[in-house]
């Protein structure tokens, strides 16, 4: 039989779940950026070269975060 306390648990955890997951949507934004800025500064290569270093960079971050949260999660 469910305790009080165990079914206000599985309430917090339903309402969490409602949203999409915006931390596994950004590749979505961010990938179709990076032949962007290639394109589009041709003619500006330091500035090129840096930008996408930058957001690559990031993207890099990003699964590094995606990635340690996911085994955070099952190590508990």
């Amino acid at each position: 039989m469910a305790t009080p306390s165990n079914t206000a648990n599985q309430e917090v955890v339903r309402r969490q779940n409602k949203g999409p997951p915006f931390k596994f949507l950004v590749p979505l934004i961010y990938a179709p950026v990076l032949p962007l800025i290639r394109l589009t500064l041709r003619h500006r290569p330091v500035l090129r070269d840096r930008l996408f270093t930058a957001v690559l960079a990031g993207a890099f971050a990003h699964g590094f975060y995606l990635v340690t949260d996911i085994y955070d999660a099952e190590s508990k």
